[in-house]
């Protein structure tokens, strides 16, 4: 459905955290939500007090009882072989032992997030925030359900069923896309898992445990958003007309369920992504 709202605003049009928190609650956001943010704060348009007004204004919609999730994916943590995808320069090969052998331990307290815009830091550094463990798709959380969904992140698991995302599905947890399309929803990764003849690739980050510094090789998932922002469009489409969809600030805003969107997406997967082959 499309939210139609007229919030008030402030001086020279400008949004403070009480305006924005009223259209949130205008698209959908009720007290007691558990919900996972993908943020454009440009989009957003121009708020007095910046990403931490944001980040106001979504606990306020949510509530005491309401739990507020963010993507803190750490991609840079990634084998330097890989970093021209990952860190948008290439090295040579010749610099890759030495590279994995100093690159920096994640941190889940220290390490900043990488690729995913202010919001998730306006929340990782929040006293209270809790994050996953992941080395490299860790999420972080504010509210009562934080320890719940953070907890037990795998380290062989990016984004699967020992997963923060598992978790908020498990708690019928929603999405919020503010101002971003669906090629940046983390959710539809989830789908990817259950898809039968998935891709695998092997990864590798430095992380820290009680032996010290290390770094760690793992295969999971071989990732694809590509077909995301099809596969959004295809499930907003549906007679039943699951995505609400509405103005916070300038920008253009989505909110669904996760688990009937993970749901649809894995079964949209399976018969549109011929190119995966079992066993792979």
């Amino acid at each position: 459905m499309t939210v139609r709202a007229a919030p008030p605003v402030g001086p020279s049009g400008s949004l403070g955290p009480e305006e924005l928190a009223f259209q949130l609650r205008a698209l959908g956001i009720r007290p007691g939500d558990t919900v996972l943010v993908h943020a454009s704060l440009s989009a957003v348009g121009w708020v007095r007090g910046g990403a931490g007004a944001v980040v106001d204004a979504l606990l306020d919609a949510l509530g005491a009882d309401g739990t507020l999730v963010v993507y803190t994916q750490t991609p840079d943590n990634s084998d330097p072989s890989r970093w021209a995808v990952t860190r948008g320069g290439a090295v040579p090969p010749s610099q890759w032992a030495r590279l994995r052998a100093t690159l920096p331990a994640f941190d889940p307290g220290r390490t900043p997030s990488y690729g995913v815009g202010v919001l998730p830091e306006e929340v990782r550094t929040r006293p209270g925030a809790l994050r996953s463990g992941h080395p490299q798709s860790s999420f972080a959380a504010l509210g009562p359900g934080a320890a719940r969904i953070t907890a037990g992140h795998d380290l062989n698991c990016h984004l699967g069923e020992e997963s923060p995302l598992a978790r908020l599905e498990e708690a019928d947890a929603r999405v919020l896309l503010l101002g971003v399309g669906y090629s940046v929803c983390t959710a539809f990764h989830l789908a990817e898992y259950r898809v039968p003849g998935r891709r695998s690739r092997e990864y590798g980050c430095a992380v820290a445990d009680g032996s010290g510094r290390r770094w760690h090789r793992y295969r999971d998932v071989d990732f694809d958003a590509s077909d995301f922002p099809a596969l959004g469009d295809a499930y907003e489409s549906l007679p039943e007309r699951p995505v609400a969809r509405g103005p916070v600030g300038a920008a253009d805003c989505r909110l669904f369920d996760l688990a009937p969107a993970v749901a649809y997406a894995a079964k949209w997967l399976v018969e549109h992504r011929s190119r995966w082959s079992p066993g792979e």
